[in-house]
């Protein structure tokens, strides 16, 4: 599966992920080397079932603010630092993958595409943590 999505589509894209947060059942992994607390936002929809481990390039201090306010009030999300990645994935419940053109903080502000890949592609981001 392939999509586009137009600029401008704000509130599109914002829907769309959203509800692939919400297919989750066990488990989400993000990678995505821009994040703020627009995404952790996204992930106050999961089931409380559902772990976030987000893989993004630096965790600074407005980040690391960000990420103890969202854990005091909702299930905890970790974030690790990670520089190996240039585009954005995420993976839910260890078997779809999503890779998405734009950084989850500014979906639909301007034209992106996003590709979903099944259980055999999950090799491509199955060294995550290597």
């Amino acid at each position: 599966m392939n999509c586009r999505v137009n600029q401008n589509y704000l509130f599109d894209a914002y829907v769309f992920v959203s509800d692939l947060v919400r297919s989750a059942k066990k488990s989400i992994v993000l990678f995505d080397n821009y994040v703020d607390e627009t995404v952790l936002t996204l992930f106050s929809k999961r089931r409380k079932t559902v772990s976030v481990i987000i893989y993004t390039k630096k965790i600074d201090k407005k980040l690391k603010l960000d990420l103890n306010k969202y854990n005091s009030q909702y299930d905890s999300v970790e974030v690790k630092e990670f520089t190996k990645a240039h585009d954005r994935f995420m993976v839910i419940d260890d078997s779809t993958v999503y890779h998405i053109g734009a950084s989850l903080k500014d979906l639909g502000k301007k034209w992106f595409a996003f590709s979903k890949f099944g259980k055999e592609e999950i090799e491509l981001v199955g060294a995550r943590s290597n």
